[in-house]
């Protein structure tokens, strides 16, 4: 039976009712000048395999730090770019495990103090454990969510491609708007807007423009954005006041970061050497000047016999490989952003929307999370951050449940 502050034979008048204690309040903890021997109260223990995982990487934070201070990665501007990159995503998490690890202690001497022979200093305790527990559970919420896998384009900058859908000269008067909707929540946070190309709507707005949005985060902020937005409202086009239902497409893209080079491992390679043929000269099917090299991975095969020196044949065929890499690479890049692309933005009918923007009733709901803020104004303008902050809480929603399952 759970035992409260009536249990001293006072009511909760006058009587100061803190922090439970295994059932027991702070005002029964003083008139009875007792703590029961089994009382441990505070946060449930993090999982084991939980900590592991954030001890090493926590140990892999301390290595990478390590690394940057020496002289062979700073001489070296591709590693130490690379473990910079690393160093500064595993910060927060290092620093917040740091910060979890002192809450730790700090419960472990609250828990001492409900051993100690005076009652103020046992009911000091309590109201330090049940504190320190509590920020240990937010502790751990931060550090479950620190965990969280980024998606590596989050820092990238975007190509906002908005085209008139479903609707006619209302869909692309509705685009230029949905333009200056993204244009404001832009200058607001710092971010600039390029226009690359744009194709005008005979009664205003657009039939199509794409833009560049360059800043810090903007793929992770408008990463949600794409899909098909609807419309409805009295378009000006109407003589008669008839609510028109009209649609555009958005696609968010993110940048593609320049390959300029490719990394080749060794161990990925099969080099064959054989006796050059054709002409020329005697010394030419005598020696095994030719040089063959297979990329393993890929299985792309490239020969050089043009040289008589074998160490010339296989500079000339290495840089062939790289080439045919790099190019090889460039090539998935844009299938990947086309791709993703033809995802992102469905057919434009009005029935694929993810949003619909109700301008009679001043209402904008989006129906993959079943939000409707009656701000129509308000986002229209570009404050989108209540609207794209729900969409972020609810993508790592799901994330944490997929890693918890």
């Amino acid at each position: 039976m759970r035992r409260t502050a009536n249990r001293c034979g006072r009511k909760a008048q006058g009587c100061h009712i803190g922090p439970l204690v295994r059932g027991y309040t702070l005002c029964a903890l003083s008139q009875h000048g007792a703590i029961p021997e089994n009382a441990a109260p505070g946060a449930t223990p993090m999982k084991e395999s939980l900590r592991q995982r954030l001890e090493r990487m926590t140990d892999r934070f301390e290595e990478v730090g390590r690394l940057l201070a020496t002289s062979e990665v700073s001489g070296n501007s591709q590693q130490f770019r690379d473990l910079s990159v690393e160093y500064a995503r595993l910060e927060p998490l290092a620093e917040s495990f740091r910060g979890y690890n002192h809450l730790e202690r700090d419960l472990h001497a609250a828990r001492e103090m409900l051993e100690d022979a005076d009652v103020q200093m046992r009911s000091l305790g309590a109201e330090e454990v049940a504190r320190v527990g509590r920020e240990i559970e937010t502790a751990e919420a931060q550090l479950r969510r620190l965990l969280i896998p980024k998606d590596p384009r989050d820092e990238r900058n975007i190509f906002l491609e908005i085209r008139a859908g479903t609707g006619g000269d209302e869909a692309a008067i509705f685009a230029g708007d949905l333009f200056r909707m993204y244009s404001r929540f832009a200058e607001s946070h710092g971010l600039s807007v390029e226009i690359l190309s744009e194709n005008r709507g005979e009664h205003g707005g657009y039939r199509e423009i794409i833009s560049r949005v360059a800043g810090r985060g903007v793929f992770s902020r408008l990463k949600f954005e794409s899909g098909t937005h609807r419309v409805q409202r009295v378009p000006a086009t109407e003589a008669q006041g008839r609510v028109h239902t009209s649609a555009c497409t958005v696609a968010i893209p993110p940048e593609l970061e320049e390959v300029e080079e490719v990394t080749i491992n060794p161990a990925e390679l099969r080099i064959d050497t054989y006796r050059s043929s054709g002409a020329g000269g005697q010394h030419v099917n005598k020696t095994d000047s030719a040089i063959r090299i297979t990329h393993l991975p890929t299985g792309i095969v490239v020969e050089c016999q043009d040289e008589r020196s074998q160490h010339k044949n296989r500079s000339r065929a290495m840089a062939l490989l790289k080439a045919r890499l790099l190019a090889a690479e460039q090539e998935r890049q844009q299938s990947e952003q086309a791709q993703t692309r033809r995802l992102q933005v469905g057919s434009g009918d009005r029935s694929e929307r993810i949003r619909t923007y109700n301008f009679p009733q001043g209402r904008v709901t989006d129906h993959r999370i079943n939000l409707t803020l009656y701000q129509l104004q308000k986002i229209m303008d570009g404050q989108l951050d209540e609207l794209l902050d729900a969409l972020q809480q609810e993508y790592q929603a799901e994330l944490l449940a997929a890693e918890e399952s």
